[in-house]
């Protein structure tokens, strides 16, 4: 018997847009050099690894085809995604995650998930790098969290054009690049983003939940509402939907499933 996988498409309704991951059901944990070697395979953003824990909620893991995260949202959609489509667990159930960045869990309302995951907001800045040449744009603003810099460009045309230098960027001390802007008007979204990680081996990541959690409470402040819509910019695009409520953000959206096989190791 081989190793269930799927591949999803998340934050999107469509399939070959929004953001690929991999997601694996394993009978019971595996090393890490396995799921690695794995991701490496798979050559996706990131691949998520699930076990069925004693009482019910999973063990959760993502990889990239290079390091181990912390943090993912588009895999953890996706792996929602699979455990309702597959009847892994009970139309009205909520997944419950056990990961590196604690409890998080995922609910459906009809075809949209809902994550509900910690707002990852500001911290010091220190030493401040000088972004603006890596990215060949002015950068108006720029703050951190423990993961990644968030750069607020002038526009949305300004983040859509963005051809970074991405071997500066791999140098910097973060997991990656936000880039932002407020939308245009009538665009139908409240903020543009992209994201850059060549350091952690994306080079420019299709629709990335987590960096949601830093510019959920970013844009809220900004705009004055907890409850936005970001678009990311990215060459296959996907949107997500924010909620912020207390210390926590909720990111929702839609997933696809493209293909489905098994491993045979």
């Amino acid at each position: 018997m081989g190793i269930p996988i799927w591949q999803v498409d998340a934050f999107t309704d469509r399939p070959l847009a929004g953001n690929p991951a991999a997601v694996c059901v394993l009978p019971a944990a595996r090393e890490g050099a396995w799921l690695q070697a794995v991701a490496r395979e798979m050559n996706l953003s990131e691949t998520a690894f699930l076990v069925r824990r004693p009482d019910g909620d999973l063990d959760l893991r993502w990889f990239t085809p290079t390091v181990e995260v912390d943090l993912c949202g588009h895999a953890t959609l996706a792996s929602a995604h699979v455990l309702w489509e597959e009847g892994l667990l009970a139309p009205g159930a909520t997944a419950r995650f056990h990961t590196r960045s604690g409890l998080l869990t995922a609910a459906r309302g009809g075809d949209l998930i809902e994550l509900d995951f910690p707002v990852k907001g500001r911290e010091p800045l220190d030493d401040p790098p000088d972004l603006a040449p890596a990215l060949g744009a002015q950068v108006l603003e720029l703050q951190r969290n423990r993961f990644d810099y968030l750069a607020r460009l002038e526009s949305e045309a300004s983040v859509r054009k963005l051809t970074p230098d991405l071997s500066a960027l791999k140098r910097l001390p973060v997991r990656g690049v936000i880039v932002t802007s407020q939308a245009e008007a009538g665009a139908g979204y409240d903020f543009v983003s992209r994201f850059f990680g060549p350091g952690s081996g994306v080079d420019e990541d299709p629709v990335t939940g987590s960096a949601h959690c830093f510019l959920a409470p970013y844009w809220a402040a900004r705009l004055g509402r907890e409850e936005l819509t970001g678009y990311q910019a990215s060459p296959r695009g996907g949107t997500v939907r924010v909620r912020l409520v207390g210390g926590r953000v909720k990111l929702g959206g839609r997933a696809v499933t493209v293909l489905k096989g098994e491993l045979l190791i």
